[in-house]
């Protein structure tokens, strides 16, 4: 009855609750792990050089 699915809905909400805070610490533990290596070994990870909207695209042909 209405009992059950009370229950059922309640189990799955803190369930889903659980899960949810889960993968939130396990993501925020793997971002922390990166960004410690990354500031560990900024040599790795050298910014790149700033190119030009022109240096990036093909030149442009027009077929007719």
């Amino acid at each position: 009855g209405v009992h059950r699915q009370l229950l059922y809905t309640t189990v799955g909400w803190v369930v889903g609750y659980y899960l949810t805070k889960r993968a939130d610490y396990m993501h925020a533990k793997a971002d922390r792990e990166l960004f410690e290596y990354v500031r560990h070994h900024p040599e790795d990870f050298k910014a790149a050089e700033k190119k030009r909207i022109g240096e990036l695209l093909e030149d442009f042909y027009p077929v007719r």
